[in-house]
């Protein structure tokens, strides 16, 4: 970019070239080498040159932004890399645990079998071997017996009777009956060992593990409708997925934690919830299925919906030739990020044209708005919040001809009704009871019947007109936010007033502030009066309209803004005309 002299301005360093650290913060280095140097004459520019450079701005800042937008997509994209990584990171832990439990698993059940086993061989060891020995005992006994046997065979053989001899030892040996055989055998039962829970162990380790936990992702702007959510999440690459279920429910005060829960299943990563309430916050989370079971859920996510459109408060806007004041309620129960003011010119065949302005990120529920002058617009605003814009509210038809504003009925004294349309004050006849006049409100008029009118904080030229009677004691001025309320109209430092007062003789017209007024006579009385403020030159003057007759100026620096100001000090009526442009004479 090249200002008016020629000379290129701090604003080209903008250019800069951007990389990706291995933590996935961004670097920005300028681009020293292409900075143009600080005057156009060593490059040889002239006047066309640098008129061709200025009329790049537009060019630049448009990239610039994009530039801006691009690099704010791609930190999004790295801290949603990051979580990836987080995540991945967690699965492997999980995995890793998840295996080593197997391995723990299988070895215990083998070591449980191993043990079980021993101990079975080390019972039929014993068996056996407490049977062998009692046959060993026996065969001990046998053989002693066949020993006596043989002694006594002997003694009969020494004998000299050999049929005894044959007899005895024939009757004996055939009554000993000797049991040679093995007790038991020498075999050992060796059944198989029952390893089917080692083989279901070890099978499973093969079989898909249950999905890990998804990672639902954070809001995107514009992902919303007033009544619906796009909701999008991620998960391990490896996982093996047959469906998501998807739970939601709103988040509302004196409402149980498990109430309005639902559920969507799906087969993709991402899901559109819908049915839902405007402007309202949910809390989502979200599980993974397969063959093999259910994964852990989602941390929970906060969503909101697109709010309900704002409502105008009609009655609160005000406008000058400059510019204009516009309020508005929320309308949404739940705070909005904020505000959108959208307004385009009306034609003179009442028609929008097809330019539409927009005043965006507004925070509270004002906006002061710079307008053309002598022009009407048509005004509208829309809610917004991380879901996107809402619809946008009733248009109102702004008009730059003139000062407009209302009476505010919040600061009429209780014996003032003010009109339907907010511009005519009645005083009536009829006594109010004494509790109707015992005020708390210190924005009220307690003393002077009077009421305030709402005009617009701009420092510029305003005027108004009022329409009077001659049989009604009126004040009428300008008066400071900050004015006393027990005070009357024109009778302190901060109100400058004109009153009409009916004497016998005459109609008397004061020009009060302060409590002090100059010696003046008017011999025609003004029906309707102009007021024309002017902020720049401190004047604040009245006007004979019928007859363009100039009445009275207070010369004063007006510090702060003033409101215009109505009282009656008898019953009647007064009405006020505004959104008029001013005659030629009141600002000459």
């Amino acid at each position: 970019m090249a200002d008016r002299g020629g000379r290129a301005t701090r604003g080209v360093s903008t250019f800069q070239r951007f990389s990706i650290d291995t933590n996935e913060s961004l670097r920005f280095e300028p681009c020293e080498d292409s900075l143009p140097s600080p005057t156009g004459a060593g490059e040889g520019l002239d006047d066309d040159d640098v008129f061709k450079e200025r009329g790049t701005e537009g060019e630049i800042v448009t990239i610039r932004n994009r530039l801006q937008g691009k690099v704010a997509e791609m930190e999004n994209f790295a801290g949603h890399l990051e979580e990836i990584f987080l995540t991945v990171e967690e699965n492997f832990g999980r995995q890793e645990q998840h295996l080593e439990q197997h391995y723990n698993d299988v070895l215990q059940t083998l070591s449980q079998r191993y043990d079980e086993r021993a101990a079975g061989l080390e019972e039929e060891k014993k068996g056996k071997l407490e049977a062998l020995y009692k046959q060993l005992l026996a065969c001990g006994r046998e053989m002693d017996a066949s020993k006596e046997l043989i002694e006594t065979a002997q003694e009969v053989y020494r004998s000299q009777d050999k049929r005894l001899f044959l007899k005895v030892s024939l009757l004996e040996f055939v009554k000993e009956e000797v049991d040679l055989t093995l007790s038991t055998s020498l075999e050992f039962n060796t059944p198989l060992a029952d390893l089917s829970d080692v083989k279901t162990m070890m099978d499973s380790i093969n079989v898909v593990p249950a999905p890990s936990a998804p990672v639902i992702n954070p809001q995107m702007p514009n992902s919303a409708t007033q009544t619906s959510l796009r909701v999008c999440w991620s998960l391990f690459s490896d996982d093996t997925v047959e469906y998501y279920e998807l739970y939601y429910r709103p988040v509302l005060e004196d409402t149980p934690a498990d109430s309005a829960l639902s559920k969507i299943n799906v087969k993709e990563t991402h899901c559109t919830v819908t049915d839902l309430l405007p402007n309202a916050q949910y809390e989502l989370w979200v599980t993974a299925t397969n063959t093999t079971g259910i994964s852990p859920a989602s941390e929970k996510a906060l969503y909101v919906t697109v709010p309900s459109p704002p409502v105008i408060k009609q009655r609160e806007c005000t406008s000058c030739r400059e510019a204009a004041l516009i309020r508005w309620e929320s309308g949404n129960t739940n705070p909005v990020d904020s505000y959108t003011v959208e307004l385009s010119e009306m034609g003179t065949d009442g028609t929008e044209s097809g330019t539409t302005e927009s005043i965006v990120a507004v925070p509270s529920c004002q906006c002061l708005i710079q307008l053309q002058t002598g022009r009407r617009y048509l005004i509208s605003v829309r809610a917004v919040n991380i879901g996107g814009p809402s619809d946008r509210s009733e248009v109102i038809t702004v008009s730059t001809t003139g000062t407009f504003f209302y009476l505010l009925e919040d600061t009429a004294h209780p014996c003032l009704s003010i009109s339907e349309d907010g511009f005519t004050m009645f005083y009536g006849d009829e006594e109010l009871p004494i509790s109707a006049m015992a005020l708390d409100d210190n924005n009220t008029f307690t003393r002077c019947v009077a009421v305030l009118g709402d005009l617009i904080p701009v420092r510029g030229r305003h005027y108004w007109e009022v329409e009077v009677d001659d049989v009604t004691e009126f004040r009428i001025g300008v008066a400071s936010e900050d004015t006393e309320r027990n005070s009357y109209l024109g009778a302190n430092n901060t109100s400058w007033c004109m009153r009409h007062i009916l004497t016998p003789s005459r109609h008397k017209y004061e020009f009060l502030h302060n409590g002090w007024s100059p010696d003046l006579r008017i011999t025609v009385n003004p029906v309707r009066i102009g007021v024309a403020l002017d902020y720049e030159r401190g004047t604040l003057s009245f006007f004979n309209v019928e007859l363009e007759q100039h009445l009275h100026t207070f010369h004063c620096h007006f510090r702060n803004y003033v409101h215009p100001c109505f009282g009656l000090d008898n019953p009647g009526a007064l009405t006020v005309h505004n959104d008029i442009e001013a005659p030629e004479y009141t600002f000459i």
